[in-house]
Parts: C-alpha cells; structure tokens; sequence
C-alpha cells in the first residue's frame, strides 16, 4: 500500500515538475534572445557610433526590448536574475541613448556596464541551476 501511494504521489506531481522545466526554459530562450540582440546591436553601433541615423533606431529597438523584458512573464525558479535582465537591457538603451547625443564616452561606458551586468545575470543563473542558451 505504501508504495502505491509513494506512486500515486509521484505521478501527480511529475507534471508539475515538467512544466516548472518548461517554464524556465522558455524564459530563458527569450532572455538569451533579447541579450544577445542587444549585444550584437550594440557591438554593431560601436563600430559606427558617428551614424546619428543608425543610433537612433539602435535605441528605439533598445527602448522596446526593455519594454517586452519588462512585461515578460517570470517563472519563479529564476525570478532573482530577472531584474539583472532589466539592468543588462537597460545599459544598451542607455548606452544607445548616448550615441544619439554623440556622448561617445558615456556610449562606452554604458556598453561596458551592460557587459557586466550580462555576467551577474549568468552568474545568478549558474547559481540557481540553470544556463542562459547561447545563440547564433
């Protein structure tokens, strides 16, 4: 009798193990997708950061990539790297922000911290069991 219960048991509670898996999976696959478009944009800005043009539609997809993270759903297996995301997000907006203004100094410096943070949100990550994917 004990076993079949400890089954039973079980059985109802796999699904919500799956789901709490997939949950956090599709978190990540967007999170990964956000920080490296942000990354790559950013690089990609860097090399032309006298192009006012191609700055300010940098930030305008910087400004709605925080905007989309800030609205994104959050599993609570990693609801403690969610606000290094943002932070993350929000240096690329900032640095892109300062490229419109022609502050190359501030766009560096902004690039940088956006970089940093990218490593907090994978060092928490790590802590918390969990990679974020890498993509091509």
């Amino acid at each position: 009798m004990t076993n079949r219960r400890w089954f039973l048991t079980l059985a109802a509670v796999c699904p919500l193990l799956v789901a709490s898996v997939a949950e956090a999976g599709s978190y990540l696959n967007r999170a990964a997708m956000l920080v490296a478009q942000g990354a790559r944009e950013s690089e990609f800005l860097r090399g032309r950061v006298g192009d006012k043009d191609l700055a300010e539609l940098v930030h305008a997809v910087a400004a709605a990539r925080l905007e989309a993270a800030s609205r994104m759903n959050v599993p609570k297996e990693v609801v403690l790297a969610h606000p290094h995301l943002l932070l993350t997000l929000e240096n690329y907006e900032r640095s892109a922000d300062a490229a419109v203004e022609g502050q190359n100094e501030r766009f560096l410096i902004y690039q940088q911290r956006a970089r940093d943070e990218e490593g907090i949100l994978r060092g928490v990550l790590k802590q918390l069991g969990w990679v974020l994917p890498d993509v091509k």
